[in-house]
């Protein structure tokens, strides 16, 4: 792909995910206004607004598996390989702000499965290392997680990715730490 066509396709795609996430009915036609490119250019890649979304949430998803294979979750000690992790996803929320488990697509959502497993993995890890406490119901301290990175991702615009992760971490920590 040339250069100038892959920053187009960078261009809709960020600029797809921020206005869809506001409004999952925005026109094909605005999204290419707002990236700057022509809606015929939109058009030769993504035939609908439902493709256009379906590619969002796979650059969402590729994102987030980049971030979680960087976090080093099963090699890391727990909370350095946490605290990656959310600094990792607030700046992945942040650049893709669509939500990812709106997918239609089967292997999107085999994907999405798979990272929710790994988050699973982790924190069953941090339970056996008394990071977190042992007893929750299952998923809980995931899901909590998740809700956690998201809030600083779309609510707290004026943390830095670092804050953000500070704060996620110390509110899991703190509520969810050894009683």
């Amino acid at each position: 792909m040339r250069a100038d066509a892959a920053r187009n396709l960078d261009a809709v795609l960020q600029t797809g995910a921020r206005l869809l996430a506001c409004d999952p009915g925005t026109s094909i036609a605005a999204i290419a206004a707002e990236a700057g490119v022509d809606r015929r250019t939109v058009y030769r890649r993504f035939k609908t607004r439902e493709a256009l979304l379906a590619a969002v949430h796979v650059a969402k998803l590729e994102a987030c598996e980049k971030a979680v294979t960087e976090a080093r979750l099963t090699e890391a000690p727990v909370m350095v390989a946490l605290h990656r992790y959310a600094e990792g996803i607030i700046t992945v929320g942040r650049r893709w702000p669509v939500d990812v488990r709106q997918v239609q697509d089967g292997a999107a959502a085999d994907r999405l499965g798979r990272l929710i497993a790994q988050l699973d993995a982790f924190m069953a890890r941090a339970v056996r290392e008394g990071v977190i406490r042992p007893g929750l119901p299952g998923g809980w301290a995931r899901s909590l997680l998740i809700h956690l990175t998201n809030i600083a991702s779309h609510e707290m615009p004026e943390l830095t990715t670092a804050q953000g992760a500070d704060m996620v971490v110390q509110s899991l920590i703190t509520g969810l730490g050894p009683a």
